[in-house]
């Protein structure tokens, strides 16, 4: 069986093309779900804590950050490790 697994394994790139279809996404309709208290909303609902080199999102109702996005000179930073899940509708009409 571990066989089996390991000839099933792949890296990260195969995942490519699922990641793209999350990124590309307008992530504000996106609900997520507060790891502190559980509560469920729209991202773009959250009460956003917004600085020069970055933003803070916090639950609207126990104030816990759920996600925390940074602009550097070379890289955008995302931490969703405020939010227990994060999930992004799909249309129909959309390119699968």
């Amino acid at each position: 069986m571990k066989e089996e697994v390991r000839e099933a394994q792949l890296d990260g790139n195969a995942a490519a093309g699922l990641l793209s279809e999350i990124f590309i996404r307008d992530v504000t309709v996106a609900h997520a779900i507060c790891a502190g208290c559980g509560a469920t909303g729209p991202i773009g609902a959250l009460p956003l804590y917004a600085q020069e080199m970055g933003a803070v999102l916090r639950c609207a109702h126990c104030q816990r950050v759920v996600v925390r996005l940074v602009r550097t000179p070379t890289h955008l930073w995302f931490d969703a490790t405020g939010a227990r899940s994060i999930s992004i509708p799909v249309s129909s009409h959309l390119p699968a």
